[in-house]
């Protein structure tokens, strides 16, 4: 197996920076609810207009292989003085099984020591 650099992709080529990322269980159905964060997307530059449509699937890549996700919801949120900078965003999906779980969660560790991230629990 090669060592490969952890990278996200919406888009083939264009890899993007992830700012943050939050785990959740959904309680009804114990759902694992991934939300990852971007304070900018490499994926809009470029772009005039810019639809849901075009975040609808999401490349994970590692050492084990690629990862491809479909997210549930993307989150644009707007700040600034009048309101129109993109602050970030947050692109959520779901995992229903415990090994697709263990999955991520190993691309998760191998982004976040490649990328000096560190794991941190809200209070």
């Amino acid at each position: 197996m090669t060592s490969t650099l952890p990278s996200i992709q919406f888009f083939a080529g264009l890899f993007e920076e992830l700012s943050n990322v939050s785990l959740r269980r959904e309680t009804r159905t114990g759902k694992l609810i991934v939300v990852m964060q971007f304070e900018q997307l490499k994926a809009l530059s470029g772009f005039n207009s810019f639809t849901k449509q075009s975040l609808n699937s999401l490349l994970l890549t590692d050492e084990e292989g690629e990862i491809r996700v479909t997210p549930t919801g993307t989150k644009f949120i707007f700040g600034g003085d009048e309101g129109d900078e993109l602050k970030r965003v947050d692109c959520k999906f779901e995992v229903e099984r415990e090994d697709h779980f263990e999955r991520i969660m190993r691309f998760l560790h191998r982004y976040a020591d490649a990328n000096g991230m560190e794991y941190g629990e809200n209070n």
